[in-house]
């Protein structure tokens, strides 16, 4: 009976744990978010990561999740079709998850992901950005880093266009955001040093281009901070089966999303108002989230009340069928 009741409520319990997502999913594409077109290249099955070019106007970098190739493809952003593939030389695609542009105009792929949490190290891999976008090889630099208090699982990495500074959010319940040295060493490892909470389950995030602030987002929402991590402004996510890639566009008055599996559209969200970047803002100085002073970031607010509420709910049915049982 114990079994049986058990069965019945978390039957019962899943659908209500996910409705309310999917149906804020379904308010954000009302309420703005625009698909822009389809990525129907047969060569991108798990679309993981976003970079929008800051050299190259209307062009988006993206590539495909663990056990791909070690490649990024060049996409329109009108159009979704791929203008180039390019192979990073000497690199692999063990578990590739997040990539971003750097202050240099340099391209960072992050192979972070780690699900067993059992690697002894992560690997940054960085390329020139091409001066055109044509098919080529382009030899990777790699750097191994390392987070200061074990191994984490993580898919979002982001680049400080002001510092050139490397940021990772592990993926977690609880996650935490690391911050990388001031300079990224080829030899030995770059510890990752924690700096403050992360939003709950981070797939993607990235800086404006301004440096001003930055996005993280998860599967059911996207939340929006200032450089020093105080909380700016939430996004609403599209519609997505599985919402892995987020970036700015290159002017920062836009969010490009992407997610994993065959025939996945490239949507676009316009930043909120009081997150757009600012006429006169500068690229000078360093106000990030080591400074210490905002008050860190909070885990998916939303989303955490509904798992707790959805968790206390269920601990109690159980309990009360105990009851019954006894």
């Amino acid at each position: 009976m114990r079994a049986r009741t058990l069965a019945a409520v978390v039957a019962a319990g899943g659908p209500l744990l996910w409705a309310v997502p999917a149906q804020a999913d379904a308010r954000a594409v009302a309420e703005g978010a625009k698909r822009l077109c389809t990525i129907d290249d047969p060569r991108i099955d798990e679309s993981s990561g976003l970079a929008a070019s800051r050299r190259h106007p209307g062009i988006v970098y993206t590539f495909n999740d663990s056990g791909g190739s070690a490649r990024l493809f060049a996409l329109g952003i009108d159009d979704c079709r791929v203008r180039a593939a390019i192979t990073l030389g000497g690199a692999r695609n063990r578990d590739w998850e997040a990539m971003a542009i750097g202050a240099d105009g340099d391209l960072y792929v992050g192979d972070i992901g780690d699900n067993l949490r059992d690697q002894p190290y992560s690997t940054v891999y960085r390329i020139p950005e091409p001066r055109t976008i044509r098919t080529q090889t382009v030899r990777a630099t790699a750097y191994r880093i390392k987070f200061e208090d074990g191994p984490h699982n993580a898919e979002t990495l982001m680049i400080d266009p002001r510092t050139n500074r490397l940021y990772v959010a592990s993926k977690e319940f609880g996650g935490s955001l690391y911050e990388g040295p001031k300079k990224l060493s080829t030899s030995g490892f770059n510890v990752m040093r924690h700096v403050g909470d992360a939003p709950l389950y981070a797939t993607d995030g990235a800086y404006a281009p301004d440096g001003r602030t930055f996005v993280i987002r998860g599967y059911w929402d996207a939340e929006i901070y200032t450089a020093p991590g105080k909380e700016l402004a939430g996004v609403k996510v599209p519609d997505q089966k599985l919402g892995e890639g987020i970036t700015y566009t290159a002017d920062g008055r836009s969010l490009l999303f992407s997610g994993e599996g065959v025939r996945q559209p490239l949507w676009r969200e316009s930043v909120p108002k009081e997150a757009l970047p600012s006429p006169t803002s500068k690229s000078k100085g360093h106000a990030g989230p080591a400074d210490g002073t905002g008050d860190g970031m909070k885990p998916g607010r939303k989303m955490l009340g509904l798992v707790v509420v959805g968790a206390l709910a269920l601990a109690g049915v159980v309990v009360f069928a105990r009851r019954r049982a006894s």
